[in-house]
């Protein structure tokens, strides 16, 4: 795997004869008490020292992934739009740098159905980010969620089922990966011998959480369950070796994972 462009907004990687872009979306500033040790106890003034800071908050890095295997384009996850903060938002421009066209885009998928991952379906002006758009894949025990969401109320009949060992193309395979959603769905990309896992929020604080992924997120649906989902793809990784995609990584948010004798590493691709 090697990266072949990058910019302020995208690097694009080449995975086997696959092309897979990360796309930054932006980034978002949340609370230091988000994270929550085993029983569900936030941190105070025992939070590691290895965590930066921004004004006193955790910045998590927020991407989507393009993934052009020469015929079309699938991308996971979408960002915000301007359904959020300020601070995101930014795909189109990312897709722009990346010189992405949008028409070729006719495949969208969802690690799972938070505001940072499927707004970006709209554009802020109104418009439909992706007018070419045949098959939007909504993990299917989040169906209901997405189409409680009014904002998307023109994609709801729209959305079609997405279960875990479902293949969205030869190349692409989706894997459950629940926990901090009742859906949340990873993908793994695979071409020439070379395995991909794109993963949403298996990890929001990379910093931290793959020292100790035993900790783990205020807004987790099942916290016990996203632990050991956490656990569980990181072996994945690290046995395998799978490179990684996060939609929280520190931007682009691609790299690989080994085990150390406590915990995992990461280490920036």
């Amino acid at each position: 795997m090697e990266r072949i462009s990058t910019g302020p907004h995208h690097t694009t990687y080449k995975v086997g004869d696959i092309n897979v872009t990360s796309l930054r979306d932006g980034y978002v500033d949340m609370p230091t008490g988000r994270l929550r040790q085993p029983g569900d106890k936030p941190f105070g003034d025992n939070l590691p020292s290895q965590v930066p800071l921004f004004d006193g908050a955790l910045r998590l890095s927020v991407n989507a992934f393009a993934i052009d295997d020469g015929q079309e384009i699938t991308l996971i996850d979408t960002g915000s739009s301007n359904a959020w903060h300020p601070t995101m938002g930014f795909l189109p421009q990312a897709l722009s740098e990346a010189k992405i066209a949008i028409d070729r885009i006719r495949t969208v998928a969802f690690t799972h159905t938070h505001l940072d991952h499927i707004n970006g379906l709209i554009l802020p002006d109104g418009r439909d980010g992706f007018p070419q758009l045949a098959r939007l894949l909504v993990p299917r025990l989040e169906l209901d969620m997405f189409r409680s969401e009014a904002r998307l109320s023109r994609f709801h009949d729209r959305a079609q089922p997405l279960d875990p060992g479902q293949r969205l193309s030869a190349n692409i395979e989706a894997i459950a990966a629940p926990g901090h959603e009742i859906g949340h769905t990873c993908f793994r990309v695979t071409s020439e011998g070379e395995t991909l896992l794109v993963w949403g929020d298996i990890v929001h604080v990379p910093s931290l959480q793959f020292d100790r992924p035993e900790v783990t997120w205020e807004f987790d649906a099942d916290q016990e369950q996203a632990r050991a989902t956490r656990l569980r793809i990181l072996a994945l990784a690290a046995d395998n070796a799978y490179y990684v995609a996060g939609a929280h990584l520190d931007s682009p948010g691609v790299g690989t994972v080994c085990r150390t004798q406590t915990g995992f590493r990461f280490e920036h691709l």
